[in-house]
């Protein structure tokens, strides 16, 4: 009998609103991921404590675990700590870093692992990688996505803005990875899911052309809902390939050659809105650079701090980042001079976006 359907995995939970986080005993309870509250809570420096006082009245039963994330190594003491005792979940309260961490503690040891994002920085909320350090160089590691997830827009609401507009960017770049991807399909036979595209790209369409500002509800619902969804896609099509393209390429080439220069996602707005410019979708590209720029995103080397020279050879160096991936950097195998061009004509361009 021909197989006729698949199994996605996917949460089992989620949920985006205000005031989530002093509910969420409730929400376990209700989905049956912990009827007691025999939970690990771990959580980050900064709102750490607040966060802590928070939880506490609905999950009497939870361990608390205070954590400075971002590493394998503090991963690993994670991992340590955990196994005290039987847990019914593990839960990841903050931003990047913690839930990173927590991602990575509860795939080694077999627990489920629930996010609640006080931020919306990156599509790590739900994405199957954790990102971490290890010896000082940064390294994805695959991971179970999330049973639930949780989003307190009151805490992201807080948080710097500059957290929300690294979100936009990462979500944004979606548009250009999924172009990424269809571009190997089409030259290279490479294979492609269906569903991981429209789930990524839809995500980054509703943003695209929502009119909301990043301090509204309905926008930031729009941003979670995208990273949420892009980091379904990612577990749907077992890659990071409907999220990660030439924009990531150039990011991770920006870090490599100019470290510190600006967020994942500043920098990826960025690459996705360069590598737009180089397939030659004129409209993509308005729309694209129209967003980014609305919600104060950088669109020229220069908004990062980067010269035109700096990022023609961040753009030279990005396909040496990911070997193995095919996008328009690849198939177009430019030289310095061909760069040095399309550089300066992405800087006409942008000025002719302006007009």
């Amino acid at each position: 009998m021909p197989l006729l359907a698949r199994t996605v995995t996917t949460p089992l939970a989620i949920e985006v609103r205000r005031g989530a986080l002093a509910e969420l005993g409730t929400l376990l309870h209700d989905r049956r991921i912990s009827g007691g509250g025999d939970v690990a809570v771990v959580v980050g420096p900064g709102q750490g404590e607040r966060i802590a006082e928070l939880v506490r009245p609905s999950l009497g039963n939870a361990d608390m675990f205070h954590i400075c994330g971002g590493t394998v190594d503090s991963a690993m003491d994670l991992s340590q700590g955990l196994r005290q005792r039987n847990y019914d979940a593990v839960v990841g309260i903050g931003g990047g870093k913690t839930i990173d961490t927590t991602k990575y503690a509860a795939t080694r040891l077999g627990i489920p692992m629930v996010t609640v994002a006080t931020s919306l920085a990156n599509d790590g909320i739900c994405s199957p990688v954790a990102s971490l350090d290890l010896d000082g160089r940064r390294g994805s590691y695959g991971v179970q996505i999330p049973l639930a997830i949780v989003v307190d827009l009151d805490f992201v609401e807080n948080g710097p803005d500059r957290q929300t507009q690294a979100g936009i960017g990462d979500a944004l770049s979606n548009l250009s990875a999924v172009a990424d991807w269809e571009l190997a399909h089409r030259e290279r036979g490479e294979s492609i899911d269906g569903l991981a595209v429209a789930l990524s790209r839809s995500g980054a369409e509703a943003l695209v052309n929502h009119p909301g500002k990043i301090g509204d509800d309905a926008f930031l619902t729009t941003l979670a809902e995208a990273l949420i969804m892009g980091g379904i896609s990612m577990a749907v099509a077992e890659s990071s390939r409907p999220a990660s393209g030439g924009c990531h390429e150039i990011s991770h080439a920006i870090d490599h050659l100019f470290p510190g220069t600006g967020s994942h996602g500043e920098q990826v707005g960025l690459g996705a809105l360069f590598c737009t410019y180089l397939r030659g979708d004129q409209e993509r590209f308005a729309q694209l650079g129209a967003c980014l720029r609305r919600h104060g995103l950088p669109v020229a080397p220069g908004d990062l701090g980067l010269t035109d020279q700096q990022f023609g050879l961040a753009i030279a160096h990005a396909p040496t980042t990911r070997p193995d991936r095919y996008t328009i950097l690849e198939h177009l195998a430019m030289s310095p001079a061909e760069i040095e061009t399309r550089v300066e004509g992405y800087a006409d361009a942008l000025r002719d976006l302006v007009g």
